[in-house]
């Protein structure tokens, strides 16, 4: 029987056509919308090479301008234990990019009038209303020593949001007092860094709510536990799930198919993988086991995702909240969270930037870092892009100004990261011809 042509025509173009997660967006020429295509293989060059090296396993690296697809490589490994390449598809732990799905999900609630900036965190859970802070000193002998003193206001989901609450994480603390806190609540897990995916909801609440705070809230900027907290808030606010809300909310609108927190059975296969150990360190590599849903969702490091994913996301923030029909937040809402929240009044341990890419010249608004002007910092940019990355090697920018997104996913931790989110910059940003 001779086949029918418009079957047969059909067949053969869904041949061409790449898979859904191949097409995060419209895939267009770099020079249609101002950019080199010569020098944005400058990215497969450089980053080619050090997968060579054995500084990383494997990476896939998504650009878009003006909402076009320009640049998409998948390089290397996906599990090079295994022999198994990397392809686009691939899913990643996504650790501290979690971060900004969940100042987003807050943010809907907002406009919606179910929670307030202002609000404190204590309408939520009471326990949070009378806290201490771990205040350090030293004794006559120059030893270090704490006092525990009443906290003078309650943290806000501001707070929460920014980062300025007073917790911290018990992996990086300085203060001894609250680090012996976390880890005695398993706050901290000696056996997985940023990994409280063990605890219930209920749990994660009680026990950080009993340990001291690190800082009056409100005063300084440390990186934190916060962000989970305030998926207990998102769950309270919304009386869902955390990972329910955002998959009704934001994933699927979004068409982000392969994002949640964990990796269905059928997905497994690809799972990217990190080498067995740090290259630059030698110290054995251990990722969150993401094979099964955890016990609670953790807003601040337990979600998976993939580059086409992310990339979808990130233009959804730079187009003011809406990508084709999904219509997620108002402008004013992401010209809000992409601000300024620090100002002169609160002081960050460690600057954002200077944790992320180890350079100065950014602030931090909800969310996201926030650079302030085109100079100071160590890469190029300019004044109003945002950011955020992860613990595993994952980093993704926004930058307005240039109609501009990217997003690295890679599963590398290790004192390298700074290093390769510069070279990324700077790669991308050198491409922009007009």
């Amino acid at each position: 029987m001779r086949p029918v042509p418009l079957l047969a025509a059909c067949l053969a173009l869904s041949a061409l056509v790449p898979p859904a997660w191949a097409q995060p967006l419209e895939r267009a020429q770099p020079e249609e919308v101002g950019m080199s295509s010569a020098r944005l293989d400058r990215i497969t060059q450089v980053f080619s090479k050090d997968i060579e090296a054995g500084k990383l396993p494997g990476v896939v690296i998504m650009v878009a301008r003006e909402g076009k697809l320009v640049y998409s490589q998948s390089l290397g490994y996906r599990d090079k234990a295994a022999g198994a390449k990397m392809t686009e598809d691939a899913i990643f732990r996504a650790y501290s990019m979690t971060k900004p799905f969940v100042e987003v999900a807050a943010a809907m609630l907002m406009e919606e009038g179910k929670l307030q900036l202002t609000d404190p965190v204590s309408r939520f859970f009471p326990e949070f209303g009378t806290q201490s802070v771990s205040v350090p000193s030293h004794n006559a002998l120059g030893q270090p020593t704490y006092a525990l003193v009443p906290a003078e206001r309650v943290a806000t989901v501001q707070d929460l949001m920014r980062h300025t609450a007073g917790l911290a994480y018990g992996e990086i603390t300085a203060n001894t007092l609250v680090k012996q806190a976390y880890l005695k609540a398993g706050l901290v897990n000696p056996a997985m860094e940023y990994d409280v995916t063990g605890l219930t909801p209920e749990e994660f609440v009680k026990r950080l709510a009993a340990a001291p705070l690190a800082y009056q809230p409100g005063t300084v900027w440390e990186y934190s536990l916060a962000i989970d907290l305030l998926g207990r808030v998102v769950e309270k606010a919304s009386g869902q799930r955390l990972g329910d809300f955002l998959a009704e909310r934001l994933f699927r609108p979004l068409g982000m198919a392969d994002s949640g927190f964990s990796v269905p059975q059928d997905k497994l296969g690809r799972l990217a993988e990190p080498l067995a150990t740090d290259p630059a360190t030698g110290a054995p590599i251990h990722l969150i086991d993401v094979s099964h849903p955890p016990a609670e969702d953790s807003g601040g490091a337990g979600s998976v995702s993939t580059a086409a994913d992310y990339l979808r996301f990130a233009q959804m923030l730079l187009n003011g909240g809406r990508l084709g029909d999904a219509d997620i937040l108002s402008p004013t809402t992401v010209a809000l969270m992409t601000s300024d929240h620090l100002g002169t009044a609160i002081h960050p341990i460690v600057a954002p930037s200077q944790l992320l890419m180890g350079v100065p010249g950014y602030t931090f608004g909800l969310g996201f870092m926030v650079r302030e002007q085109a100079g100071i910092a160590g890469v190029p940019g300019s004044p109003g892009e945002f950011m955020w990355a992860g613990y595993a090697g994952t980093f993704f920018w926004v930058e307005p100004a240039e109609h501009l997104v990217a997003v690295m996913m890679d599963q590398a931790p290790g004192p390298s990261r700074a290093f390769f989110r510069r070279q990324l910059k700077q790669l991308v940003d050198q491409a922009i011809v007009e």
